[in-house]
């Protein structure tokens, strides 16, 4: 068993379809009930280790494998001297057979099974979620709601059992009113991608792992969830110079937006890029950077040589407003190495030109990175943000399929997608970095790392990951408070680069 966030690894998601063919080729390859017990004794492990001095142990189980796992747990923690009590919501006779079993073993052991409401819970005790497992695919009906309701209310801490009930494993969201707050969730078998994107991180809580002694090394994974091992820019030599990290160019910061182009530029200096230019298109910019001065401002920079755009990583779209208009057609068109962000996201949602120059990038053996939050990848998908956000991980590959190019769809949970490439979500970040600003940081980390000759999906997932950390490190110098400013996570960028070297060993 193990705690999963921060992975020093990148480690396997898989869908639910996915988790159950593994489920259903395990059980037949094992005695009968064994994969259930197994289950039941690491759910109980864990809340030991939780709970360790808990008079009262309350566990909600529903009709499924899920409650089915809850009762094993039930025995195990009976075995162990603690007070249990069972609520169980189910028809018994229409039980799946390793349930009913777990139930028989339960009753025998002398476990109190009812329907009866909760006991009351000191903060020290624990309440077990076993519910709605994997499976479930519409709203909790009125009973089991109720349960969640009652899992949501007591002060002590709710262990989920593989998912809070409620929650929608394949994509992070909510299948109805009601869902399950869980401050820790041990999954089972397999880990799954709604855990850790949309919704999932605030309702799993503390995510951890024991995959039963099955192997998955085999399998073909649906998603990765991105760890320190992802790549960055390599550490460097003595015998190395500016010209070995590559040139980094920001085109954006119109009139009353010059934050947001100084900003992506501060951090992709902060984030190893060997020079960086800003090109800003307000006329009236200044002609330097007094907190930067080693950034070099070149006022229609997008004009020059079409050699030195092929040669260049080059942001566009920073607070541009509609000045990137003119030189958005040029960029597409000849820039190598292109991070397309905001409002450049927003005009080529509604020109189809642009639309063809961005497609015909990669045939080209050009690479292309978007950033859109899920406003912007609505309007690029001809779609709503509620419907991106109801399936991330699709709406990402959608659009990395549509355009051909690498995409960090952004949120809780970042998706990263690009073509033929298993998609990838981020696990670090937090909410005190839903702040002005903090995507264009983002936009500055990802050149740096395509300018340093990383691949665009490789480039856009060490760049979210890299933006997170440096997000988390921000967020407990300042002792876990909300209030982080983008400048922040720029200062955090050496020491989160120096931590991801060190996890990736």
């Amino acid at each position: 068993m193990q705690r999963i966030l921060p992975p020093a690894r990148s480690l396997p998601l898989f869908g639910v379809e996915h988790t159950r063919a593994i489920e259903r080729r395990m059980s037949a390859a094992l005695p009968p009930h064994a994969l259930m017990r197994r289950a039941g004794a690491a759910v109980a492990r864990l809340a030991l280790a939780l709970a360790p001095h808990a008079q009262r142990v309350w566990i909600a189980a529903g009709p499924g494998n899920n409650g089915g796992d809850g009762l094993e747990a039930a025995t195990q923690l009976l075995a162990a001297g603690k007070a249990v009590q069972v609520t169980l919501v189910c028809d018994v006779k229409r039980m799946p057979d390793d349930a009913r079993d777990a139930l028989t073993r339960a009753q025998a052991a002398g476990v109190n099974i009812g329907s009866t409401p909760p006991p009351e819970l000191d903060s020290g005790d624990i309440a077990i979620d076993a519910l709605l497992g994997i499976g479930a695919s519409r709203p909790p009906s009125d009973a089991l709601a109720a349960l969640i309701g009652d899992l949501n209310a007591p002060p002590c801490p709710v262990l989920a059992i593989d998912t809070p009930s409620g929650l929608n494993m394949d994509t992070g969201q909510a299948l109805g009113d009601v869902c399950v707050r869980a401050a820790h969730t041990l999954v089972l078998l397999a880990l799954k991608p709604g855990l850790f994107t949309a919704a999932g991180r605030d309702h799993a809580g503390s995510v951890w792992f024991d995959a039963l002694d099955v192997d998955s090394a085999d399998e073909t994974p649906d998603a990765w969830l991105v760890g320190a091992d992802i790549g960055t820019a390599p550490p460097r030599s003595h015998a190395q110079h500016k010209g070995s990290f590559g040139d980094v160019a920001i085109v954006g910061g119109a009139a009353g937006m010059t934050g947001a182009a100084l900003l992506a530029a501060r951090a992709a200096h902060a984030a190893g890029a060997g020079r960086v230019y800003l090109s800003l298109l307000d006329p009236a910019a200044p002609s330097h950077d007094p907190l930067r001065p080693e950034l070099m401002l070149r006022r229609v920079w997008w004009k020059t040589a079409e050699e030195t755009l092929a040669h260049t990583t080059v942001v566009c779209g920073c607070g541009g407003s509609d000045a990137v208009r003119e030189p958005l057609p040029r960029l597409l068109a000849t820039s190598a190495r292109l991070v397309l962000d905001a409002d450049a996201l927003n005009l080529i949602a509604t020109d189809s030109q642009l639309q063809t120059l961005l497609r015909a990038r990669a045939a080209r053996q050009r690479f292309s990175v978007l950033t859109p939050h899920p406003l912007e990848a609505a309007r690029l998908l001809e779609s709503s943000a509620a419907q991106v956000q109801a399936d991330r991980l699709s709406a990402a590959r959608a659009l990395a399929d549509r355009f051909d190019c690498a995409v960090v769809l952004k949120g809780s949970g970042s998706v990263i997608a690009a073509p033929g490439e298993v998609a990838r979500i981020n696990p670090t970040g937090n909410a005190g970095m839903a702040t002005g600003g903090a995507g264009d940081v983002l936009t500055g980390v990802i050149a740096a790392l395509l300018a340093c000759r990383l691949g665009a999906g490789e480039a856009a997932g060490a760049g979210a990951y890299l933006h997170g950390l440096a997000g988390d490190i921000a967020s407990e110098a300042q002792g876990g408070k909300a209030g982080l400013i983008a400048t922040d996570l720029i200062s955090a960028l050496p020491r989160a680069i120096g931590q991801c070297h060190e996890r990736g060993q």
